[in-house]
């Protein structure tokens, strides 16, 4: 599918500044899920800046789309995609992580505006995704409900009796977004527990599955726009695959980045090496 130019050019700014917005959290407080924020950026901007129905200054409104962080670890990153959509103020960063900030370093819902969900324990999310999407369904509530997670999440059972019973009541309002990064705390994803053939898992479970390169701007918008226009009455995946610290190199070759800490000096770096891989109307 060909895009309008305009459209992947727009897209890829918005994805060039959340990655800014996140680095410049980042700096605040000197570490945090850099990695995630830098490689999920590309999926965020689609989600926020082209596939949701929301309304910036009324992040209550009941017709909104749903997004559920359920990799609440991953804050830093919805917060620089809620700055973007025009949700938070840019301001707000500044406080990222410190005392009464609305911008906690893990994601609550009672703190921040656009925040559906308290995550972190992992394997939640989609849990408490299916239960939105039934009510959603019996209130006539034409909202979607994105629930976004990482591949560590693959390893609690609850992802998948949640899996089972969205295929069961046909819950074409849920589409999850699955972050393969390969990259959990414990090291490389597919150590701790193997999970592959993904796609052929999630398939089996009853699910309308794309498997695309998270970082290919043109491939997630397509992705995007495929599960929305779907007619078959089941729940819909994404899956894609990312690169942790996607724009940074010395960032993206890191062995280990899951949780990182960046000297002082770096982060100017890395925002300096960020913008010079962008056009001048990309930069914040």
């Amino acid at each position: 599918m060909t895009f309008p130019t305009e459209t992947l050019a727009a897209l890829s700014q918005s994805a060039h500044r959340i990655r800014r917005y996140a680095l410049r959290m980042g700096e605040v407080q000197g570490q945090g899920y850099i990695g995630q924020a830098l490689g999920w950026a590309d999926v965020l901007a689609v989600a926020y800046c082209h596939a949701m129905a929301i309304r910036p200054a009324e992040p209550e409104w009941e017709c909104r789309d749903r997004f559920l962080l359920s990799h609440g670890h991953y804050a830093i990153a919805h917060y620089a995609a809620l700055i973007e959509a025009g949700v938070i103020a840019e301001s707000e960063l500044e406080s990222y992580g410190c005392d009464d900030s609305r911008l906690p370093m893990s994601g609550m819902a009672t703190y921040t505006p656009g925040m559906e969900i308290s995550g972190g324990s992992l394997g939640q999310g989609l849990v408490i995704g299916v239960g939105m999407a039934l009510a959603l369904k019996h209130k006539n509530n034409p909202a979607l409900i994105y629930n976004s997670m990482s591949d560590g999440e693959l390893d609690e059972g609850s992802t998948w009796e949640a899996a089972m019973s969205a295929a069961h009541h046909r819950l074409d309002n849920l589409i999850c977004l699955v972050d393969v990064n390969n990259q959990q705390a414990d090291g490389h994803s597919g150590k701790v527990l193997g999970f592959e053939p993904l796609a052929d898992k999630w398939a089996a479970f009853g699910w309308h599955v794309q498997r695309v390169t998270g970082n290919d701007l043109p491939a997630v918008l397509e992705a995007f726009d495929a599960a929305r226009a779907l007619k078959e009455a089941k729940p819909r995946v994404m899956l894609f695959d990312t690169l942790m610290g996607k724009g940074v190199p010395f960032l993206e070759q890191r062995e280990k980045n899951h949780f990182i800490r960046v000297d002082p000096p770096e982060w100017q770096l890395a925002l300096s090496i960020l913008d010079a891989s962008q056009p001048a109307g990309a930069r914040a």
